[in-house]
């Protein structure tokens, strides 16, 4: 703006200067007041946000010290300021335009090679930025072309050195993010090295070519089918596992019923034997509980007295 200026005055005054008369008296004063506005103007520089500014002196070649934001005075004539965007940028590697809501312009698609030889098609993404405090260097190596110069030939190589490392059917399904990875590890190596900072690599889409792609469908299909009949064999053995130890329970609670059965006859037998008078005793009070003496057939015929026998059983302990 203040170069604008200037320079409309020194023409204003040299316009004068070519008038007769009393104007051209003004003439001399106006173009000096322009050179003077134009020199000015040269001697600040104000560096935009996001940006950064890296100065070159005519004696002392790039100065180590970038320019912050913000505005700055310069010696003109001997120094001069060249602005860096330091904020995030991208860069799209794929067929056609780029893509909506990038600011550059998509370049043909990486074609590579896999393990086995077959071409791949990868549309790739990649978001950078300068290093702020390494701008001098940046310009002194590479200046302003660093995309053209550096960044695309690097992503092109990176991209395909990591596709040759994978076969082609473990690009489009298991080893997606492995190569992702690969891509970004190596690419970061390389352009922080040059002042450069990655900040990711986003694969947008991988090709191989669709008779491969039928056939890698139909094998995994089938892998599919045969895992299906696999958890459906173990699911049946498990469920058989499970009747078996189901009937061994039930088995050895029967085993343990008819013991323990086994065992009450076998006490209750014994417990007879030693008091056959429980027996008569029993027998009675199920017959009739109010009758003292009845008769029980043995081998003579006989009354049987209950108080006698009720006397007869040593007396219970008090509880």
């Amino acid at each position: 703006m203040f170069l604008l200026l200037g320079i409309v005055v020194a023409i204003l005054g040299i316009v004068l200067l070519a008038q007769p008369g009393g104007r051209r008296a003004l003439g001399a004063p106006l173009l000096l007041v322009g050179l003077a506005i134009v020199a000015i103007s040269q001697s600040f520089v104000v560096v935009p946000a996001g940006h950064v500014g890296v100065v070159f002196n005519v004696f002392g070649g790039v100065q180590p010290t970038p320019l912050g934001e913000g505005f700055r005075i310069v010696i003109p004539g001997i120094q001069s300021v060249v602005l860096y965007d330091a904020r995030l940028k991208e860069v799209t590697l794929a067929k056609g335009p780029a893509p909506a809501g990038t600011s550059t312009p998509g370049e043909d698609a990486i074609t590579a090679r896999s393990k086995e030889g077959l071409d791949i098609g990868v549309d790739v993404t990649v978001q950078y930025r300068i290093k702020r405090e390494e701008a001098p260097q940046l310009h002194r190596n590479l200046g302003p072309g660093y995309l053209e110069t550096l960044i695309v030939p690097q992503i092109r190589s990176k991209v395909r050195d990591a596709v040759g490392l994978f076969n082609a059917a473990e690009l489009i399904s298991t080893q997606r993010t492995q190569l992702e990875a690969a891509v970004t590890k190596e690419l970061r190596e390389d352009l922080g090295a040059q002042h450069i900072e990655l900040i990711s690599v986003l694969l947008r889409r991988i090709d191989i070519p669709p008779s491969v792609a039928k056939v890698i469908e139909e094998k995994q299909t089938a892998e599919q089918q045969v895992q299906v009949e696999i958890n459906r064999r173990q699911q049946a053995e498990i469920a058989a596992q499970r009747a078996v130890v189901q009937a061994k329970g039930e088995r050895d609670a029967a085993i343990l019923r008819a013991e323990g059965e086994a065992q009450a006859i076998r006490l209750r037998g014994e417990a007879l034997r030693q008091s056959p008078q429980v027996i008569q005793l029993t027998v009675a009070e199920k017959l009739a509980p109010n009758i003292q003496t009845i008769m029980v057939p043995t081998t003579g015929n006989f009354l049987l007295d209950l108080r006698s026998l009720q006397q007869a059983q040593p007396a219970q302990p008090a509880r």
